[in-house]
């Protein structure tokens, strides 16, 4: 069975119970997203580590030109 069915047979019961209907697949995944986010940056801060920016400062330093020595 598939998400969508699973979500129209889940709608189609809470339709005959009364009950309010389901919310639709996908329709919170970037609140979840945010939430997991926010919980990695909460970990980081107790293990007293940075909690943002360790993505960018490795691109930065990854991207960044490197300097030519003059020899």
């Amino acid at each position: 069975m598939s998400i969508t069915q699973q979500y129209l047979l889940d709608t189609y019961r809470a339709q005959q119970l009364g009950e309010p209907a389901p919310p639709a697949p996908g329709a919170h995944e970037w609140q979840v997203a945010r939430e997991w986010r926010d919980y990695r940056q909460f970990l980081a801060v107790l293990a007293e580590r940075p909690a943002h920016g360790r993505i960018r400062l490795a691109l930065g330093r990854w991207l960044r030109p490197r300097s030519r020595s003059t020899c």
